[in-house]
């Protein structure tokens, strides 16, 4: 009898597990006209020690949330929000725990074990704005297989003037330049370049417009100290 009232109370919590959760999530796997002039709510997607990365991209707009390795000096960001993709036992242990998380939900992507770069998929064309208050430091081609393809921008956070935000897969703002101010979710950075008709993206297995997205990583600026 005891084993029989244990096995249901696994099933129950298998069941319960696989539940509707509904964190406050920001649009997923949809295929939204490309977002005109919408800046974004300021709502937070990852943290690196004390600096906030927020959504740079109009809620409505986005495709889909992911994150995924990457080698070199990029740090590992802390995602806030649920991972959809999370494996079972992970799930069973938070319901169990009690520990439900609020925020985006996002998707642990291929490509590499771990969180260092950010996507946040949206269609070309899409504007994108400043994940960060602080300045920009270095506008450079986005090089793919010798060939520039849009831009990546390099900010300095004014929270973490020892760390450069850097993204790529834009195509500039005309009136932006180095030495350029920013604002977090108010400063439009330019507008999502078609990156996946030269190469296939992680995010393409979760999200419409085959997976093209705005890339954020985060590393020490030149010279700070590890």
């Amino acid at each position: 009898m005891i084993g029989i009232v244990a096995a249901f109370a696994l099933v129950t919590l298998i069941l319960t597990a696989f539940g509707s959760s509904s964190p406050d999530s920001v649009a997923t796997s949809v295929a939204p006209a490309a977002a005109a002039g919408v800046p974004p709510e300021p709502q937070v997607l990852a943290t690196v020690g004390n600096l906030q990365i927020k959504l740079p991209i109009a809620a409505e707009a986005v495709t889909a949330i992911g994150f995924h390795g990457a080698d070199g000096d990029a740090m590992e960001l802390s995602p806030v929000g649920r991972q959809v993709n999370e494996g079972l036992l992970a799930r069973l242990w938070r319901r169990i725990a009690g520990s439900a998380q609020k925020g985006p939900v996002w998707f642990q992507l291929d490509g590499g074990p771990g969180t260092e770069v950010l996507d946040v998929g949206a269609m070309p064309g899409t504007d994108v704005y400043s994940p960060v208050e602080g300045t920009v430091v270095s506008i450079a081609d986005f090089v793919i297989d010798g060939k520039a393809f849009g831009s990546r921008i390099d900010l300095r956070p004014s929270a973490s003037p020892s760390l450069i935000v850097t993204l790529s897969h834009l195509e500039p703002d005309p009136s932006l330049t180095v030495g350029s101010p920013v604002l977090a979710s108010s400063s439009k950075l330019g507008t999502v370049v078609d990156v996946a008709s030269v190469e296939r993206q992680a995010l393409a297995k979760h999200a419409s417009g085959r997976g093209n997205n705005a890339a954020i990583d985060v590393h020490p600026a030149a010279g700070s100290l590890p």
